[in-house]
């Protein structure tokens, strides 16, 4: 390839396009609100995901978390 004058092209790692185009009614009304103390397990959980990239392309990660406790459930 150095001979030839050829040079790899290197891959274009784009992120995942999110227009934030939503449905009327997709989006849930934020019944929390902020108030992140739970008196009692299993009363009140949040979740949250992301991507990142990897060898094998796009991957994506999601947690569920009790307030109560701070631990992962799911």
């Amino acid at each position: 390839m150095r001979q030839g004058g050829l040079r790899a092209r290197p891959r274009r790692r784009s992120l995942p396009l999110d227009r934030g185009e939503r449905a009327p009614g997709v989006v849930p009304a934020n019944i929390l609100d902020r108030q992140f103390h739970a008196g009692a397990p299993n009363q009140k959980w949040v979740a949250g995901f992301t991507y990142i990239w990897a060898a094998e392309g796009w991957l994506y990660v999601a947690v569920v978390i009790n307030l109560f406790s701070r631990l992962v459930v799911g």
